[in-house]
């Protein structure tokens, strides 16, 4: 189910770089999570965006949703990676490789001309995925309170057209 991956997920890419107490405590939002991906997935295409799986011997191990970037214009064909998660386990084997470059392909057969997303300051291991993939920051950040767990994010843009 995918609920549970993005938590686990989360528990396993943030481990070190959140508080353990913020990341366990992810468990118990799982009903509330199950609700939120299943509203996002009977409302995806009514908005543009649109989730990818990926599988392993049937098994979900990561997905990545990507559409019209939040809070923007639509007009300005800005397009944005929402969530890239992968179950550690298979990190490392293509999986994440694949999903990142089929978002900007799914944003640019939809019109879009540049992508952006973003993540954790503190993740480097994400970010030099993202880096080695062509992303670049671009000096925007975000923070967002999650309880008492700040996190400061930074964004990431790739240009999707010639």
């Amino acid at each position: 189910m995918i609920a549970q991956l993005h938590i686990r997920s989360w528990q396993q890419a943030y481990r070190g770089q959140l508080p353990d107490s913020f990341l366990l405590e992810l468990d118990n939002t799982l009903a509330r999570r199950i609700t939120h991906w299943a509203a996002l997935l009977d409302d995806s295409s009514q908005r543009g965006h649109r989730v990818l799986v990926a599988e392993h011997d049937g098994s979900l191990i990561g997905f990545v949703t990507f559409g019209p970037a939040d809070g923007q214009p639509t007009d300005l064909k800005l397009g944005e990676v929402q969530a890239i998660y992968l179950d550690s386990a298979y990190w490392g084997r293509g999986y994440g490789r694949a999903l990142l470059h089929a978002a900007p392909e799914g944003l640019r057969d939809a019109g879009f001309n540049e992508a952006v997303l973003w993540v954790l300051e503190t993740n480097k291991r994400a970010r030099h995925f993202y880096e080695s993939a062509g992303w670049k920051a671009d000096g925007q950040t975000k923070t967002e309170k999650r309880g008492q767990v700040v996190l400061n994010d930074v964004r990431y843009g790739i240009c999707l057209v010639d």
